[in-house]
């Protein structure tokens, strides 16, 4: 440790005296616009634990997302630390204006690579620079950077400038896309007492807070709904499988099928779960509820013969059985619903996938104005 440290000082201090005997770099640092940057890799792993994990990989970084004088910029911060050994008024001149012009791309890379002491300078520029046109990227930042100092300083910027803030780029993109980031920052302003200097209605930002919270709620119902129309999608895909299985196929594939299965995933693993269901050394009935792998196609039978219109010339195993057994038991309301939203899949399946005749699909481009 001691003696990287001595050679980490000798290379800045060979750096910052830009002493021609510097030793030849080992690391090459390649950025977005594909340019490259020399670098010796025991500067980097003494100034950043992540960089040091890296270069135990690979003598090429590849530093991306950020503009390539920002790297720069960050490289030439790691080698001189200026902030905290440099003593110069020009040294400390130069710093300011490295974190003022890419201080954003410099906290980003800091918290990335965790170098603590760039990272608290870099929110301290920040915070020292801010301004309300560029207050809600800031503060979207400092959320992603772990930076709570600076995201209570943008909030308090914000409380103060807000008519300002709403004229901002910033503002507009956080209210189309971000709903929770425009709550957040409309109820620290309904708890501040700064609403009032502004103008701002209470009631209005209670409306849009209840809009908001509607907005969160229907976009989290709508992929709840499409997380359960998937699953449907894949038990009605699976039903088509296992009749494709038992009648083309066979359960133990034991001839070439005619017709060669278009979900050929599915197909395969529901191929590999009926084997199990045929060699399991478990009895039938304690399979499904001991083994995992039965009770799946266990469930899988049984909602086949709920589907199942012809039982009596069915091929899949145990759907006669189960039919038998639901007219003699009362079906709940649960597996009743599963049935009608897999059926519905079903449907909805097949006309998305049916072949359109020609002279139909012309008409539609007709309506379209395409030829």
């Amino acid at each position: 440790m001691g003696a990287s440290a001595d050679r980490r000082n000798g290379f800045r201090r060979w750096h910052e005296a830009r002493n021609e005997h510097v030793p030849p770099t080992d690391v090459r640092i390649v950025t977005s616009d594909g340019q490259s940057i020399p670098a010796h890799s025991t500067v980097l792993a003494s100034s950043s634990s992540v960089l040091e994990r890296m270069l135990d990989r690979s003598r090429i970084l590849h530093i991306l997302g950020v503009p390539h004088d920002s790297v720069v910029a960050f490289v030439r911060l790691l080698y001189s630390s200026r902030f905290i050994i440099s003593t110069s008024a020009t040294s400390a001149r130069e710093a300011k204006e490295a974190i003022e012009r890419h201080g954003m791309a410099l906290l980003a890379l800091s918290h990335a690579y965790r170098v603590r002491w760039l990272k608290r300078r870099s929110e301290a520029g920040l915070a020292a620079w801010l301004s309300a046109a560029r207050a809600m990227d800031v503060l979207k930042l400092a959320r992603l950077c772990d930076a709570p100092r600076l995201h209570q300083r943008c909030l308090r910027l914000v409380a103060e400038e807000f008519a300002a803030v709403q004229e901002s780029e910033g503002w507009r993109f956080v209210q189309k896309h971000d709903p929770a980031l425009e709550m957040e920052v409309l109820q620290f302003l309904q708890e501040t007492a700064q609403i009032w200097i502004f103008r701002v209605d209470l009631d209005l930002i209670q409306k849009k807070l209840a809009v908001l919270v509607r907005k969160i709620k229907r976009r989290k119902r709508w992929k709840r709904e499409r997380a359960d129309q998937a699953m449907y999608r894949q038990l009605s895909e699976a039903m088509d499988c296992l009749q494709h299985i038992c009648t083309d196929v066979g359960p133990h594939n034991s001839r070439r099928p005619d017709n060669p299965c278009m979900s050929f995933s599915t197909c395969e693993g529901l191929q590999l779960l009926i084997r199990h269901f045929a060699t399991c050394g478990r009895k039938p009935q304690a399979a499904a509820k001991t083994c995992p792998h039965c009770k799946r196609m266990w469930q899988l039978f049984r909602l086949h013969s709920s589907l199942c219109d012809q039982p009596a010339s069915c091929r899949i195993p145990l759907c006669k059985q189960f039919k038998e057994k639901a007219q003699e038991e009362k079906v709940d309301e649960t597996w009743r619903l599963l049935v009608k939203k897999v059926a519905t899949a079903r449907v909805m399946s097949s006309l998305a996938n049916r072949k359109v005749p020609q002279v139909v699909h012309k008409s539609w481009m007709r309506c379209r104005g395409t030829r």
